[in-house]
């Protein structure tokens, strides 16, 4: 069953607030196998899809359900100060690059410890977007959609856990240091929001009762026994399924509220040389807090981590968050690797879009679309490998000319999806019975494993 939390009922609701993010504003600035042949497929309901896959998942059931994590870089991180340095040209500022463990290939002298690590890694250099506001931006590249007027897209991690109900007793999709871009479920429903919480070095809010059993269990009965038949008497006999959610969010509340599964949010657990090698600070605890999650059950964890709007002081902007960056990813990645979950864990790592090749007089960069970045490793994706190519100076008018085999943001979703298990193809049904593709872009096979 998958968990919500609609606030309802006091402390037991949503748990946690999301952080407001530092955006500038848009003012300031101008696979997974087919299951049937293809003339099958197209006359297969959506009930026979389903039993059809659970079957194929009861036939996989050896293996652990896969999981992502996805490390989300907020305000547009610079390709040139990160993934993709062209050190010495006209363009390349005044970031180094630093050798990795794949031959031949160098990433920015920002991170020198994901570079002893990239022999794990895919890197896409080739991304090509068509949005270059931040808000419309972070939509596209969490949904895989552009903003529709009529529709709102779900994000991976809610696509992951409305598929199947494995996972865990506390929430299955979980969003770390969320602002207000935290994942959402879309059309598939608030059930599969992205549970919010802050720094794992404090305690997850309102899961503890305010009160001593006694009556705390008093209240659940006035709840239960009083409360909810008064709320219910006379209404629509399906509202708490399809419309308020409340008692499936409660059930859920108490659920993770006794749960022993808490005590992977708490860091503090960890030896202190563990904790040393995320980082002190917020985003490498919530690294090591995602690795955590994830091994108990948790089937989606976003980490955001911002600071990457640099469109005056680029240099130290860009080298700051890379720093705090390099340390946590490199550190997850140790981490997974060496207690063998990244093989079922999937780590995107990636903004919302680049930053342009030319410094403004701000000594910045502005919002690039043409031809960025996104890392990934573990969970079916190849190890060591590059795709893509950009030029060091591109052609102004024609930007997109320096960018060797792009790769568009539905195709990314739709690699994504397909490693995790899921037909990216696969249409699921909105609220008013609308067909929606999981994705409309194409699986980039050279990254699959």
């Amino acid at each position: 069953m998958s968990i919500a939390f609609n606030d309802h009922h006091g402390s037991i609701g949503r748990l946690g607030e999301g952080l407001r993010s530092g955006l500038c504003s848009a003012q300031v600035h101008l696979s997974r196998r087919r299951l049937l042949g293809a003339g099958s497929a197209l006359m297969m309901s959506s009930l026979a899809r389903r039993l059809t896959l659970a079957a194929e998942k009861k036939a996989d059931s050896g293996k652990p359900p896969k999981s992502v994590i996805l490390l989300w870089m907020e305000g547009g991180p610079s390709q040139l100060e990160t993934f993709d340095p062209h050190p010495g040209t006209k363009f390349g500022g005044d970031v180094g690059d630093v050798a990795t463990t794949l031959k031949d290939v160098r990433i920015a002298d920002t991170m020198p410890r994901l570079a002893e690590q990239m022999h794990l890694c895919s890197l896409v250099r080739s991304v090509v977007g068509k949005e270059g506001d931040h808000e419309r931006a972070i939509y596209a590249m969490k949904s895989g959609y552009r903003p529709d007027p009529t529709l709102e897209h779900p994000s991976i991690g809610s696509i992951l856990c409305h598929a199947d109900d494995a996972g865990a007793d506390i929430p299955r999709h979980i969003s770390i240091l969320a602002g207000r871009t935290a994942a959402t479920g879309g059309y598939l429903g608030p059930q599969f929001d992205a549970f919010k919480t802050g720094d794992p070095l404090e305690p997850v809010p309102d899961v503890r009762a305010r009160v001593d059993e006694s009556r705390y269990q008093r209240r659940l009965d006035a709840l239960n026994n009083v409360l909810e038949p008064q709320f219910t008497r006379g209404r629509i006999r399906n509202l708490q399924e399809n419309r308020t959610l409340h008692l499936a969010g409660t059930q859920a509340a108490r659920k993770m509220m006794s749960s022993d599964q808490l005590t992977a949010f708490d860091v503090k657990e960890e030896p202190q040389a563990e904790l040393d090698a995320f980082g002190d600070h917020p985003f490498g605890r919530s690294c090591l807090a995602a690795s955590r999650l994830v091994e108990v059950g948790v089937r989606c964890v976003e980490v955001t981590l911002s600071g990457w709007d640099s469109h005056i002081n680029n240099h130290s902007l860009q080298s700051s968050a890379a720093g705090t960056l390099d340390e946590g990813i490199a550190a997850l990645l140790k981490r997974l690797e060496e207690r063998g979950l990244l093989e079922s864990t999937l780590v995107v790592c990636g903004g919302e879009f680049g930053r342009t090749p030319q410094i403004n007089p701000a000594g910045g960069r502005d919002h690039w679309i043409h031809g960025f970045s996104t890392l990934l490793a573990g969970g079916g994706i190849r190890r060591g490998h590059v795709h893509g190519a950009t030029g060091p100076e591109p052609n102004a008018d024609k930007p997109d000319t320096h960018v060797e085999s792009p790769v568009t943001i539905p195709d990314l979703h739709a690699t994504i999806l397909s490693t995790l298990g899921l037909d990216p193809t696969e249409e699921l049904d909105t609220p008013i019975g609308r067909p929606m593709k999981r994705s409309e872009g194409e699986v980039i096979e050279s990254i699959i494993a």
